[in-house]
């Protein structure tokens, strides 16, 4: 697998691994798009729990860019950095990388979400910052 990024090792850390599945495939065997942004928000998503200590909830996805397709049987790895955070958002990094049998890793798609820490009925609240 030959690398297509200048930066040839994932940045952040590792916040969710899965293995893509036929049942999230088109008719030629790569991987939906929707599937990954869902994949994505859940990697974010727990980096901006934990910076929260609690309940978040998306509100955007700032920029995203498809690399490549993703194969069936891929191992598909979410790697995420906390960019910024404000009195109630956090922004993240995620990185989509995947990996074959040989242990080769190629990135497949990043993108930069905003999360904002809610209460329990659903309003916004500040993050934590101690």
């Amino acid at each position: 697998m030959e690398d297509i990024d200048q930066n040839p090792l994932p940045a952040g850390v590792l916040a969710l691994q899965t293995i893509a599945m036929p049942a999230d495939a088109n008719w030629n065997g790569d991987i939906f798009g929707g599937w990954l942004v869902s994949q994505m928000d859940l990697a974010g998503a727990v980096t901006a729990r934990r910076a929260a200590r609690g309940r978040v909830a998306t509100v955007a996805i700032d920029s995203m860019a498809f690399l490549r397709p993703v194969p069936i049987g891929s191992v598909v790895s979410c790697y995420t950095d906390l960019v910024e955070i404000g009195r109630t958002s956090m922004q993240i990094q995620v990185e989509v990388w995947i990996g074959d049998h040989n242990e080769n890793q190629a990135k497949v798609t990043e993108g930069l979400f905003t999360f904002v820490a809610i209460d329990g009925t659903g309003h916004t609240r500040p993050v934590p910052r101690d």
